[in-house]
């Protein structure tokens, strides 16, 4: 007998949005999840607009996620989850009241305004029935997690060296003066927290590292720079990392994040390097995953192959030589919280990234701007 579809209530999203379609899509690929409802603004007429573009019931278009939390609790075919799609500074309040009225939460990274902020969330809701996911979407990808494995497993040796960019150049000009919605908040204090550059794509570069490494960092460096006149927050970072092993010294790494190269588009990319082989993604051209040997050799993986490892072929939807990419790495997330719904908890590998993962982002972006701001070398990364 087929499972009943669970019933999603998004919070954002609205007229404008980027990232409110993108969970739609995501959310609905696998046919276990349905959005029905929606705060999709506070502007109540805005709301139905895009509650409409969704297809949602204008009676389940609301102006409030705490009058769509309550309305929807009256209901018999209630909402069963939230996607949290706002600006940074409503993460935690809507989090906590979905929690509360135990509903589980996907929310957008990063998980809080301020690391502060998310111990209180994970102390308001350390008693409620919901789960509580965060969509770092790019762990999501098949040859990511095939990376992953191989780490794991020792294929690559022991770990060395591990370089991670994030390179971007939409924000080479002030476009949050000329009036872009998306640049507006981003690079607004108030909604994005002392972060830009580094909140808003340096977290997803911290995270990419250490889900593939399967390392914490555990000391940085940071050099924080804002290159745009008149901008209030970063815009460009550059970071020395040293991750866990167990040694005195820890892993050497590097993490560099732009918004001001100018030309790049969505330039993310892991190279992990150990004492056997080499491991090299790009997001931009996600369906290969390159394994440099030390002899020499250079074997390269394709998604959908069958060589690959259980947790790639289980991200996987099509044959090899059929491209997937960004909506279904998302969708994997998607398709996993649904699991662990049923479930009943979340995975115990680690798989999908949920409070832990926010913790040590928020730990991160705090961390390296304080550091930068202060010149004061290198540091610990302490939760």
């Amino acid at each position: 007998m087929s499972e009943p579809v669970l019933r999603l209530g998004m919070i954002g999203g609205g007229p404008g949005s980027f990232i409110g379609p993108v969970h739609r899509m995501a959310a609905e690929l696998d046919g276990k999840i349905r959005l029905v409802a929606g705060a999709f603004s506070s502007d109540a007429e805005r709301s139905r607009q895009a509650g409409a573009g969704y297809g949602v019931d204008p009676a389940r278009a609301y102006a409030s996620h705490q009058a769509m939390i309550a309305a929807e609790g009256a209901r018999p075919d209630g909402i069963d989850l939230v996607a949290i799609v706002t600006p940074n500074h409503l993460h935690v309040p809507a989090s906590i009241d979905a929690l509360k009225a135990g509903l589980h939460v996907m929310c957008d990274k990063p998980a809080a305004l301020s690391l502060a902020e998310l111990k209180q969330l994970a102390t308001a809701t350390s008693g409620s029935k919901g789960l509580y996911a965060l969509t770092h979407t790019y762990t999501g990808y098949p040859l990511v997690r095939e990376a992953r494995a191989l780490v794991a497993s020792g294929r690559i040796g022991r770990l060395r060296k591990v370089v991670v960019e994030y390179s971007q150049g939409w924000l080479s000009t002030p476009l949050e003066d000329a009036g872009s919605k998306q640049a507006g908040w981003r690079t607004d204090p108030a909604k994005s927290g002392v972060g830009g550059c580094i909140g808003d794509i340096g977290v997803h570069a911290f995270n990419l590292a250490e889900y593939v490494c399967g390392a914490p960092v555990r000391e940085l460096c940071a050099d924080l720079s804002i290159m745009v006149p008149g901008r209030r927050l970063d815009d460009d970072c550059n970071i020395l990392l040293r991750f866990e092993d167990g040694s005195e010294r820890g892993v050497p790494g590097v993490l560099q994040a732009s918004q001001i190269a100018a030309g790049d588009r969505n330039g993310l990319r892991l190279r992990v390097y150990g004492t056997e082989a080499g491991l090299d993604w790009s997001q931009e051209t996600p369906n290969t995953l390159t394994i440099h040997g030390l002899d020499g050799r250079t074997e390269v993986l394709h998604a959908g192959a069958g060589n690959l490892g259980l947790a790639a072929r289980n991200a996987t939807r099509l044959p090899t030589g059929h491209p997937e990419g960004y909506i279904e790495a998302f969708a994997n997330l998607y398709r996993d919280f649904a699991s662990a719904i049923r479930a009943g908890a979340m995975p115990a590998d680690g798989s999908l990234p949920g409070l832990e993962a926010g913790l040590r982002g928020m730990g991160f972006i705090e961390t390296a701007v304080a550091n930068s701001a202060a010149r004061a070398g290198w540091v610990r990364l302490d939760i």
